[in-house]
């Protein structure tokens, strides 16, 4: 679904007025602002919303590339909720998660945060940016969820590694082992940059896109004529894994 961003309101799903634990996952691996990170206006709106339906514990997790703490990240970016357990991906306990796709793409496990597994519904809530000519949205905002230590330099499969492979593939690899429930793209502004994923030209959309994260990731990509070659190959695995 799209909205107008200046009159969005989130509208949580029913199912989290049953759910125990609900996961955040903000795109804040840098200290800048919107439209480099989530706002906290956004996560506000969102943590206003399961409120209202749910006394549900509300977590929001997020790591940096470099192993570098996040919660000084989270304090220069507002990130201060009452009743909203804040935590350090590098700081969680990691799992071996198995890839359900019959043939992965590069990646058949991914070492993830064992706290994610624990959670009843799951949501990311990323800006929007076009990184080089490609659209990095919900489902790309996982990639952070990685512990640096398992993926950090000299690591073996460590990012140089992954992006050598084709990083999109490893993407759309995660995202069938870390099934989302919910994504959503804060296009109040668009980010267009090139390498340092915190400069660029800033653009005015004035929406927010909200549904299935494969789904709101192809519906903002078709309306704002982006290119996101991870949807590609998520469709492509969608049909080997149904058939």
């Amino acid at each position: 679904m799209i909205f107008d961003a200046s009159e969005f309101v989130f509208e949580p799903p029913s199912v989290i007025s049953r759910a125990r634990r609900v996961l955040i996952k903000p795109s804040a691996a840098y200290p800048a602002p919107y439209p480099v990170s989530t706002s906290q206006e956004m996560l506000s709106a969102i943590i206003e919303g399961i409120r209202q339906v749910s006394d549900a514990d509300v977590l929001i997790l997020e790591g940096t590339p470099d192993g570098e703490p996040v919660y000084p990240i989270y304090q220069t970016l507002g990130y201060n909720f009452p009743r909203v357990l804040t935590l350090d991906v590098k700081d969680c306990v990691w799992v071996e998660v198995d890839n359900p796709l019959p043939k992965p793409l590069t990646v058949p496990t991914f070492w993830v945060p064992n706290v994610i597994l624990s959670c009843d519904y799951l949501i990311t809530v990323a800006p929007l940016k076009v990184i080089q000519d490609e659209g990095y949205l919900s489902i790309a905002n996982l990639l952070s969820v990685l512990p640096s230590s398992k993926y950090g330099s000299g690591a073996p499969w460590g990012w140089e590694d992954l992006y050598e492979l084709g990083i999109d593939r490893v993407i759309a690899d995660l995202y069938f082992t870390l099934p989302f429930d919910l994504g959503i793209i804060e296009a109040r502004q668009k980010l267009v940059g090139h390498e340092d994923p915190t400069r660029g030209m800033v653009e005015q959309c004035g929406r927010v896109f909200v549904g299935e994260p494969y789904e709101v990731d192809s519906e903002a990509s078709g309306v704002l004529g982006i290119k996101t070659d991870y949807l590609d190959l998520i469709k492509e695995a969608r049909v080997g894994l149904e058939s």
